[in-house]
């Protein structure tokens, strides 16, 4: 009689959780003992099932839950009730999610309230501002308080637990996964579905963070165009994202400057081609401030805090904030002084090798043999506790 398989569930709902989530997928298929389960909450629709298309993967459980100008509280009421009977009925021995998303949050919440082991992907992540950004960082501290097993990007996200009261030997520095997906993509060119003006430095920006809405974007849309008539050889390339707080005011604002492309959303595998051939990067996301150092990528970070502290601190990005002549000032020490690009152009990658999501289910293994005792990855600071 065959044994019992091992029932896991990966749960995911947003672009960047596919592309974080799908390296554990790949490595956990390797193994013939589990029964997995990829569950799909479509809390972002349009932008994760394309992801999901890149990576060929087909969730099983499919709650589609997105819905117009949802909001947090209404959105977070819909995932409690779809998660929680699916988790219940399948009587899973784990389930996994990444990052900082109510989906996560929720995900969480629901196995601790049904006494299944939950495992947190991109754990420590810390910016000390329930606020900035929102609502992620009260997400991810919430997630930390209830989460079986941590697996932190780095050694500063362990420290971040540690601190918190998380017991280390249930904390595991992996690196981060999307480091993984990166370097498997980037390895060929993949077609960009525009053209890129030749003889031209690109630079790529991206952004829809809720604190930037309304005079935020608009003081950051001001000094993209100001970049545009200081500098005539560059042109700026922003696939603009389809939220319309964000979306609208591009449009109305950007659109018509020969030196700015306005673009859809990008597969995942166009942007990482985009990314390679960029000059720098100006963002207020989370994900490109790991993906663009280890690109070798000037990052320049539109938020007043930032939870990746390292890119900060090993010099290979800044924090500009929103303000329009803080954008104008660093972006023009990057187009302008080549010891300070090279400075912020180290190929340095903080948060992983390419083999995070091999450790992950190293530790998933020997917790899911040995009777729930996740010691196994031995880290540098490993101390009894």
């Amino acid at each position: 009689m065959d044994k019992k398989k091992i029932k896991i569930a990966c749960v995911i709902g947003t672009r960047p959780e596919v592309i974080k989530m799908a390296p554990i997928i790949y490595e956990l298929r390797k193994y013939p003992q589990y029964e997995l389960t990829l569950l799909c909450t479509a809390q972002h629709r349009g932008l994760m099932d394309e992801m999901l298309s890149i990576f060929s993967l087909v969730p099983d459980i499919d709650l589609n839950i997105m819905k117009e100008n949802q909001s947090l509280s209404a959105l977070t009421s819909e995932l409690f009730l779809k998660i929680e009977p699916v988790i219940k009925d399948k009587h899973y021995s784990l389930v996994i999610a990444q990052g900082d998303t109510t989906t996560t949050l929720v995900t969480a919440e629901v196995c601790f309230f049904n006494n299944i082991p939950f495992a947190h992907v991109e754990a420590g992540l810390r910016s000390y501002d329930f606020h900035r950004p929102f609502p992620e960082e009260l997400n991810r501290v919430f997630t930390s308080k209830i989460a079986t097993l941590h697996f932190a990007p780095s050694e500063e996200e362990r420290t971040h637990l540690i601190l918190e009261g998380i017991r280390n030997k249930r904390i595991f520095v992996t690196g981060n996964t999307v480091i993984d997906s990166l370097y498997f993509l980037s390895t060929h060119e993949h077609p960009l579905p525009f053209l890129l003006p030749e003889n031209k430095r690109v630079i790529l920006v991206t952004m829809h963070r809720r604190e930037s809405f309304g005079k935020p974007i608009k003081d950051i849309f001001t000094a993209l165009i100001r970049l545009t008539e200081l500098f005539d050889d560059i042109v700026i390339t922003y696939p603009v994202h389809p939220n319309p707080h964000v979306n609208k005011l591009a449009y109305e604002l950007l659109s018509g400057n020969p030196s700015i492309q306005l673009l859809d959303p990008l597969p995942y595998d166009a942007f990482v081609t985009l990314m390679k051939k960029s000059y720098f990067i100006i963002t207020d996301s989370g994900g490109l401030q790991e993906e663009a150092p280890a690109l070798s990528k000037p990052i320049l970070v539109l938020r007043e805090k930032t939870e990746r502290p390292l890119i900060i601190k090993l010099g290979l990005g800044r924090l500009v904030g929103t303000q329009t002549e803080s954008i104008i000032s660093n972006a023009t020490d990057l187009l302008t002084d080549e010891t300070q690009y090279q400075a912020m152009a180290k190929q340095i990658s903080p948060y992983g090798d390419g083999h995070a999501a091999e450790k992950i289910v190293h530790v998933i293994n020997h917790y899911l043999s040995h009777d729930n005792q996740p010691v196994t990855l031995r880290n540098k600071s490993d101390k009894k506790t």
